[in-house]
């Protein structure tokens, strides 16, 4: 593709070269650039592009460069020298990032144009969320992929995921794929760094989501205070048909009074106002799925439903999910079949078993997460509550004597396992898990090899007991000091639960 098609109505400024070049590829990672590509230098936190720059050109064959105006390293006079010295085209833009995203999206054929995309933020409920609605549209029929924490979905590919919402360039190269693959719609996470540092520039939303907004992410390489991070996540409205807010959470009316004007407004909650509400809810157990019984009451659908997920929490993200299925035009019955059925790789995710017990696979993994996740489903247990966890290594020590005492004062019983141990002693990390446990009266069993611990997990329960796997959750890997092999609790507790089945555990 020629550059001058490629930079048109991006507002970027030729400084020498010929802008009918033409360009192979567009890459921001120097690591990737091929000859006849195009290197886009962004600064990020711990590097800065620029610095990158000749080699890309004189090393890999790049035949242009854009750069940051006022960059401080290459300055007009600098970019002439590159480009009289070696051929390539040197190229200014005034925000390399909103530029990264407008050059993918020319050169892989404006493929944003050809979906519908849901974005869903908030700090939490957005991967869950994001399942629940793929699950109903593909249900119905409708092909979509999916852009979050846990995994990319394009078309029948799995592709691991880096960021909850990866860089612009990765963005259009995979709804490149999924347009490809015939998708006509995207469900995807949008994190608050993803609005902020315009990885999802350009883009426009049928549906825009906000789901909560707790205390998180304050760190000076993310958001300063509350307050950036909720007007970061804001600006997820900005360009979009409906927004979709949870009326009960704090913050809605000044989430409102932002989207108002900007789209059509619909919200949902479980208290009086919302325009789609979940009343007359109740706990239900069906075979291993632990659940949730409610009605819905809404513009779009009104009966009876059941979201295969436990906790007061799924439903709202079930309500958020109901929201957009109703705003597409998707038929009950796809929602009625689609949430009764939903799992979510690590999100309290149940193992089938018909052994008349609960298995749960969750990522909790530090005290406040492993707490509510237990409280949760010591409501929905009829037996007992076993709690199996573990906590990483070279990372902070006093979650490890968080998570003992919680667990060991809210479970029946304990197991203590190993997790990601790192570069440290395995036996190490569950000393310091057992200083914590061993200040209250819980029950408690150390075993050190994380599939025995789940095996033994699971033989010891009885019908009408719970097993919560945590910590882990849609990790498919375990770290330790001198390899990293695959590992997923999901797959271990399904291959213990067959031999439960068979009478060997």
């Amino acid at each position: 593709m020629r550059l001058s098609d490629i930079l048109e109505n991006t507002g970027c400024r030729i400084v020498a070269g010929d802008a009918g070049t033409d360009i192979s590829s567009v890459e921001y990672d120097s690591r990737k650039i091929t000859r006849g590509g195009m290197f886009v230098a962004i600064k990020g936190f711990t590097s800065d592009g620029h610095d990158y720059v000749e080699s890309c050109v004189s090393d890999c064959g790049a035949a242009a460069v854009l750069v940051q105006e006022n960059n401080g390293r290459l300055d007009d006079s600098a970019l002439r020298a590159l480009s009289e010295k070696t051929g390539c085209v040197t190229v200014a833009a005034a925000d390399t990032r909103r530029t990264l995203a407008q050059v993918t999206a020319a050169i892989s054929g404006h493929p944003e144009e050809k979906l519908r995309i849901c974005g869903i933020t908030g700090t939490k409920g957005k991967t869950t969320s994001t399942f629940m609605l793929r699950a109903i549209l593909e249900q119905s029929g409708i092909k979509a992929g999916l852009m979050g924490t846990v995994v990319n979905m394009v078309g029948d590919k799995r592709i691991h995921s880096e960021h909850t919402t990866p860089e612009s360039h990765e963005i259009y190269s995979m709804m490149r794929g999924m347009v490809d693959s015939g998708a006509t719609d995207l469900v995807m996470e949008v994190s608050s760094q993803g609005l902020k540092l315009d990885r999802v520039y350009g883009l426009r939303y049928k549906c825009a989501c906000f789901t909560n907004l707790y205390e998180d992410h304050i760190s000076q390489n993310e958001h300063p205070d509350m307050e950036d991070y909720l007007n970061c996540k804001l600006r997820l409205f900005d360009n979009c048909e409906y927004g979709i807010i949870n009326r009960d959470c704090h913050c809605a009316g000044r989430v409102t009074e932002y989207a108002e004007g900007k789209c059509r407004i619909v919200t949902y909650g479980l208290e009086e106002g919302a325009d789609v509400r979940a009343v007359n809810l109740r706990k239900e157990r069906r075979g291993h799925i632990t659940g949730t019984g409610f009605t819905i009451v809404s513009p779009f659908y009104n009966g009876e439903l059941f979201v295969a997920l436990p906790g007061e929490f799924n439903v709202y993200n079930a309500l958020c999910a109901i929201c957009c299925a109703g705003v597409l035009g998707v038929g009950f019955e796809s929602v009625k079949s689609a949430l009764a059925v939903v799992s979510v790789p690590g999100r309290v995710q149940p193992v089938p078993n018909s052994l008349g017990i609960s298995i749960l696979v969750d990522y909790a993994h530090n005290a406040a997460a492993l707490e509510s996740v237990i409280s949760t489903l010591r409501e929905y247990t009829e037996g007992r509550l076993i709690t199996l966890f573990g906590c990483g290594g070279n990372r902070a020590r006093s979650r490890r004597f968080e998570m003992g005492e919680t667990s060991g004062r809210l479970s029946d019983i304990t197991i203590i396992t190993s997790d990601n141990p790192r570069k440290e002693e395995p036996a190490a990390i569950l000393a310091d898990i057992r200083t914590g446990i061993d200040k209250t009266d819980g029950y408690y069993e150390i075993i050190e090899d994380r599939t025995e611990a789940i095996y033994r997990a699971i033989a010891i329960a009885r019908k009408g007991d719970t097993v919560l796997i945590a910590g882990k959750g849609h990790e498919d890997y375990q770290i330790f000091a001198d390899r990293t092999i695959h590992y997923d609790d999901f797959e271990v507790a399904g291959e213990a639960v067959e031999k439960a089945e068979a009478g060997r555990l």
